[in-house]
């Protein structure tokens, strides 16, 4: 799980700083209040596929995530701490309680990572240790994508924080990135223990 040395290609620094230009632009015109709450978990499904074609096809994507320490991933998850803002908000009734749910699991999945990653454990041990943390990320992440859909079906006002900055980034950046994360951990574990590409 050695790290790479290879500098992130210019070209893809380019497109991710032109999705987080373009994420941060939808927020703050609040474009998602323009579109039906049931497309916004269409979004983030969208982007995640796009995340993950890109990396099963792009010859400088996915030599270079491969190349990074698995740790780099399971650190991306750290942003998870997200889930603090959740519970603040449902605290004071800005969000429906699912989202508190929501905040605390982000919040466990988050201190599991920090625990991974900081924790002094031996390479096939750190391996077993990620794949636990990964499973119950992606379940978790999935299980509160799942339930912002069934709302923004059921109950679409109940959304209206993710509509505008800084809660747009979730369904436009960040959530696709952590699933697609996620995805690629499990892709990238498979391979480290030989079971091929």
């Amino acid at each position: 799980m050695a790290p790479t040395s290879a500098p992130f290609p210019v070209a893809l620094r380019a497109l991710g700083l032109l999705w987080l230009f373009c994420a941060l632009a939808v927020g703050k015109l609040q474009l998602l209040a323009q579109v039906p709450a049931p497309a916004i978990p269409a979004i983030v499904l969208g982007l995640t596929g796009l995340l993950l074609l890109a990396y099963r096809t792009s010859d400088q994507l996915r030599p270079w995530v491969d190349g990074l320490d698995l740790r780099v991933l399971v650190g991306l998850h750290l942003t998870r701490f997200v889930g603090i803002y959740f519970i603040y908000l449902e605290s004071h009734d800005r969000v429906p309680p699912v989202f508190f749910e929501a905040g605390v699991g982000d919040v466990v999945v988050a201190a599991l990572a920090l625990g991974v990653l900081l924790a002094p454990l031996a390479p096939a041990v750190r391996l077993r240790a990620i794949t636990i943390w990964n499973v119950i990320g992606l379940v978790d992440i999935l299980y509160v994508v799942a339930n912002a859909g069934r709302l923004a079906f059921t109950a679409p006002a109940g959304m209206r924080e993710f509509m505008h900055l800084p809660l747009s980034l979730l369904p436009t950046f960040l959530v696709p990135l952590i699933i697609a994360t996620h995805v690629i951990i499990f892709i990238r574990l498979n391979r480290e223990r030989g079971g091929g590409s």
